[in-house]
Order: C-alpha cells, then structure tokens, then sequence
C-alpha cells in the first residue's frame, strides 16, 4: 500500500491524468490548481512537443513554469513507452487512418506490450512514495484523452494493485471525468 501519514482519506495520496494537447499554459496550469496538484510526474519518453503552439510544454519551460506554481517536477522516464512500442502504435493509427492527436483508444497489441514491458517490469513503489498526501499528484504525456495515452495504464494499475483513486482531467472542462477506488 502507498505510505501515508494517516489512514484518513483525506491524507491518501491522489492521482490525475492530464495530456498537453488542447491546453495552452494558462488553462494547464489552472486545471493543475483546480485539482491541487503539488506533483507532475511526467511519463514521456521524449520531453518535448513539436510546434510553437505547445512550446511551454517543453521540458525545461514546463518546469520553469510549475516551479513559479510551487508545483513539483519528477520525470519517471521507466513509464515511458519505448519506441518500438511507440512506432507500434503509430503502424496501428496509420492502418487506422487516425492521427495521434485524434486518436480515441490505444491499440490492443501496443497495450499488451507495454504492460508485458514496461508496467510489468516497473516496480511502483518508489513512485508511491513519492505522491504528497497533502495534495495530488498529477500524471503527464501529451494526448488530450487518456484513454489514447499510457498513462490510462498507469493510472490503471495504480487503482487495480494500490487502490488509489485516479481521476482524469480533460482540456474542455478541465474537470475529473472518473475518479474509482
């Protein structure tokens, strides 16, 4: 179980998801404190995103930009997906003819492989034990649906084996759309 100070639910450690895209850094950082996020843990494999429309979300001005927020910054670069799964998915997308910022779900074989080689193969404790009790934390990649991004699969591992409660935050409303225990 994650530590925590008490066993009050209100000293549990909570989880977003929230993706880049549709955001500009204004809304971002305004879901962030919505959501009282003290922690983004940011699970890409490559920190940067392509255009001047999504320029704050590069690494560096990313963090710049949480630390004026008091928002804490972790990269957990192990919950990344590799490359090879990352180029499965996009073979799946283009069979599809979707492209990755209007994807809707992950392809079943990109799934497969990523708990089988990354999830399964990432122990989580030490990521619990870095969630603040006293606020949430929020996880971070770039598609604005979480269920076209792993970070669903994170969050849902972290509900199945851990029991925390994960919510997902969308760039419309900016608002939790699920939140299970």
């Amino acid at each position: 179980m994650p530590p925590s100070t008490s066993d009050s639910p209100e000293c549990a450690p909570r989880v977003i998801t929230i993706g880049v895209y549709e955001f500009d850094l204004p809304s971002f950082l305004a879901a962030l404190r919505a959501h009282d996020v003290g922690l983004l843990v940011d699970v890409r494999q490559r920190r940067g995103v392509r255009g001047a429309r999504y320029a704050w979300a590069n690494s560096r001005r990313l963090q710049q930009a949480l630390a004026e927020e008091g928002i804490a910054y972790r990269h957990h670069r192990e919950l990344a997906p590799t490359t090879e799964l990352r180029q499965l998915q996009y073979d799946a997308d283009a069979r599809n003819r979707v492209g990755k910022r209007s994807r809707a779900l992950l392809d079943p074989e990109y799934v497969e492989g990523y708990v089988r080689e990354v999830l399964d193969r990432t122990d989580l404790d030490a990521l619990l034990a870095e969630l603040p009790a006293d606020g949430a934390t929020a996880l971070l990649c770039v598609e604005a649906d979480p269920e076209a991004c792993h970070r669903s699969l994170i969050a849902e591992r972290l509900t199945e084996r851990h029991g925390l409660p994960v919510g997902h935050v969308r760039p419309a409303a900016a608002a939790p759309v699920s939140a299970r225990r």
